[in-house]
């Protein structure tokens, strides 16, 4: 598709974007095993603004507050830096199958949460706060470990950066098994459910450690958007036009990746957001990156609140890992998608 996208059809993506941001906020923070009103939401939000006559009930003030309020901000967090990050990999490999975890993030983050799990003690057990930053380091060692192998060098690109990190993932996947081999039960249990992804978790602390890594990544994904329409024509055109694409690379990359480690750190791996988002937005506004981006944030962020919200009802009080409803949404619609845009791979 072209990216010349009238301007109408442009402000009318941006407005649906807009009005499923507001849907799910509204869905995220109304639907529960406990149903509160939006009316009562509403009235709860303004006593808290000073603004209402009376006190909100106990009991639905701490679900909303405690409960569901940091889980849709976590939700948002989570989805808007999944989506760019994908956006991004996309625009720098020029490739419409790259997804956050090209590089090895989500085998590294599951190697490091399975050492927190299973080979350090059994730690888990008594603090669960250890797997995110064990979690968090394991994707960066996959990262940095794909970047001094295939990233470095004036003749890397992105093929090499690629199947260097298919290669780094197959690593760090055969290490995480080795260590599962040696496992309990209910250590591969706690492994498997944080593999599938859960905001189950979330709390304010978790939303309030997460910001400073997401704000700064998607504020550097979106100010490089207009590059990575440059290096759209290609490497060699790129670097004709004075762009540095080493550098280019090497930022918008780190910054997508540090950005995706810090995301499955905090809520596990959770596929299809950054893969099947940025290709719908790139459908409906068109090609360039300037425009895929912010609107990928939007959507994505609308996507993954939404998803959870169905993770959470749909067997309450059991709870759905959200990867499986993402897995179950997001396959059937990029199989659909290759189909209708004849993607060969």
């Amino acid at each position: 598709m072209s990216s010349l996208v009238s301007p109408r059809r442009l402000r009318f993506v941006v407005l649906l974007a807009i009005a499923g941001l507001l849907l799910a906020l509204i869905l995220g923070l109304v639907v529960g095993p406990t149903p509160i009103s939006l009316l009562g939401v509403l009235k709860n939000i303004g006593w808290h603004l000073g603004f209402g006559p009376s006190a909100p009930h106990p009991i639905e003030n701490t679900i909303l507050w405690q409960i569901r309020a940091p889980r849709l901000a976590l939700g948002l967090l989570a989805g808007a830096m999944l989506a760019v990050a994908g956006a991004t990999y996309q625009g720098i490999f020029r490739n419409p199958l790259a997804d956050p975890y090209v590089l090895g993030v989500a085998s590294g983050a599951g190697l490091g949460a399975t050492v927190a799990i299973v080979g350090v003690g059994g730690l888990v057990t008594a603090d669960a706060s250890v797997i995110p930053p064990f979690a968090f380091a394991g994707a960066l060692m996959a990262v940095s470990l794909t970047w001094m192998v295939g990233g470095r060098g004036s003749r890397s690109n992105g093929a090499t950066l690629i199947l260097t990190g298919v290669a780094v993932g197959t690593l760090m996947t055969s290490a995480q098994t080795l260590l599962q081999q040696h496992a309990s039960v209910t250590s591969l249990a706690h492994v498997y459910i944080w593999l599938l992804g859960s905001l189950a978790s979330a709390n304010w602390s978790t939303v309030a450690t997460l910001i400073p890594y997401t704000g700064i990544c998607l504020t550097t994904c979106l100010l490089v958007a207009s590059k990575l329409d440059v290096m759209s024509v290609g490497e060699v055109e790129a670097r004709s036009l004075g762009l540095n694409v080493r550098r280019l690379r090497l930022v918008a990359l780190g910054a997508a990746s540090l950005g995706t480690a810090a995301v499955v750190s905090a809520v596990g791996l959770i596929g299809f957001v950054g893969l099947v988002v940025p290709h719908i937005v790139r459908m409906l506004s068109g090609t360039s990156y300037r425009r895929i981006l912010p609107i990928s944030a939007v959507v994505g962020a609308a996507f993954l609140v939404l998803a959870d919200t169905l993770a959470r009802t749909l067997l309450a009080p059991s709870e759905l890992p959200i990867g499986v409803i993402t897995a179950l949404v997001g396959a059937p619609t990029f199989v659909a998608i290759l189909a209708k845009r004849e993607v060969g791979l």
